[in-house]
């Protein structure tokens, strides 16, 4: 059986593999992507129908391209979103081979690179770079037994009200993506419950700018570090219906039911921890605290900006955080389907290199392996908070890319070195 040869290897052909392409050939790297779906898979077939980006189309975009349909203040559906990297690639001539699973990667044994398994044959690669994401197994934690007589989702399988059973809901998570679920089913008519953990909630917008450009002029889409105990927060935002802030009394007053978080379950009856007032209280001291910055942004650099005051009113909790309920008989409030927004888990089974620790997370310093010729993209906080966002990641990939390039000049001058004839 012929094998392929190839520089570099780029295995995931999402936002990341696209990134990574463009610098590779800026930096004239020869290499290959492979994507076992299609271009930007996930954003096709592993989001609910109406999904539009949590960014605006001005701010989550890789520099070469705007988005041609949305307008630049606006979100782009997932499915805009997708055409977009199918078009990037196209502009940029990406070698992408879609239809192709990378199954095994092993270094070779006493000679450079890297023996590649895949669908469609064998490749050898000088390097491999991981640039799968951070949204590769569904996480559903093992608390409501499977025989529960209920139906289990993963956010991911998510697509609409319809594909659900008649009956109540149960959504376990509060970032963005169970926020949006449970306001969609609660708006479709169903009876919805939302587990709420600690979370941050900024503005979508304040004082006539989106959040993310406030992010940005105040310096945290570059912390290089999350705060002690906030790896793992999520946000709750939502591009929906245009954009909105996050507030979790107004979806209580429309009707949607909190709780805190699933704590435990038996015999039909799942338990909450008592500890919604005081997740919502944290997230509206997030809010609040970013506002203050804003302000003070604002007059330190004496910006004309209209004062936004009315986002600072917080309305009275609600009665289900006030009293909150702590115990619930899923059959008896009538829950037919619980949605784990509970997040991904990442799969490097098939990367057999010392690359990562103990727990199986890549080691790595900017999407550096410690294994020489491994390097990962797309991870979270791989190198600043805005990392694993499309802007983000392309500028991950540029420094990734500028490593490889400068390993293979030092592997060039070897062989050169190598060929050159010696003086008798």
């Amino acid at each position: 059986m012929s094998v392929e040869k190839i520089d570099t290897l780029v295995v995931g052909g999402g936002q990341a593999g696209v990134a990574m392409s463009e610098h590779l050939s800026k930096c004239g790297v020869p290499h290959l992507v492979l994507e076992r779906g299609r271009i930007a898979e996930r954003w096709r077939s592993q989001r609910w129908d109406s999904l539009v980006a949590n960014g605006p189309a001005w701010h989550d975009r890789f520099p070469g391209m705007e988005f041609p349909v949305t307008g630049s203040d606006g979100f782009p559906s997932k499915e805009e979103v997708a055409d977009y990297f199918v078009a990037y690639a196209k502009q940029i001539n990406a070698p992408i081979r879609c239809g192709v699973e990378v199954k095994l990667v092993q270094r070779n044994v006493g000679r450079p690179g890297f023996r590649v398994e895949t669908s469609d044959g064998v490749i050898e690669a000088n390097s491999v770079v991981a640039a799968t994401g951070p949204f590769q197994v569904p996480v559903i934690p093992s608390l409501v037994p499977a025989d529960a007589g209920l139906l289990q989702i993963h956010s991911s399988a998510y697509r609409n009200p319809a594909q659900l059973p008649k009956g109540a809901v149960l959504v376990v998570g509060a970032g963005s993506s169970g926020v949006q679920i449970a306001d969609e089913l609660q708006r479709a008519g169903r009876r919805v419950y939302l587990s709420v953990g600690p979370h941050d909630r900024p503005p979508r917008s304040y004082r006539g700018r989106d959040f993310c450009w406030w992010l940005g002029v105040l310096g945290k889409w570059d912390l290089e570090t999350p705060g002690p105990g906030t790896e793992h927060v999520t946000i709750a935002v939502s591009g929906a219906r245009g954009g909105e802030t996050i507030d979790f009394r107004r979806l209580a007053a429309q009707g949607l039911t909190l709780v805190g978080m699933a704590k435990a379950y038996q015999d039909g009856v799942l338990s909450f921890a008592p500890d919604l007032a005081k997740n919502i209280a944290r997230g509206d001291a997030n809010l609040m605290s970013l506002l203050d910055e804003a302000d003070a942004y604002v007059v330190r650099n004496g910006l004309d900006l209209p004062e936004e005051p009315a986002l600072r009113k917080i309305d009275p909790d609600p009665d289900c955080v006030t009293n909150p309920i702590l115990n619930l008989d899923l059959a008896g409030a009538g829950v037919t389907t619980i949605i784990w927004a509970t997040g991904f888990a990442v799969d490097y089974s098939w990367l057999k290199v010392d690359a990562f620790d103990e727990k199986g997370r890549p080691r790595h310093q900017r999407g550096v392996s410690t294994e020489p010729g491994i390097y990962f993209l797309g991870l979270p906080w791989q190198s600043r908070r805005g990392s694993s966002f499309i802007w983000g990641v392309w500028h991950d990939a540029k420094h990734v890319a500028d490593r490889i390039s400068t390993q293979r000049k030092y592997l060039a001058y070897h062989a050169a070195a190598k060929r050159e004839p010696v003086d008798a």
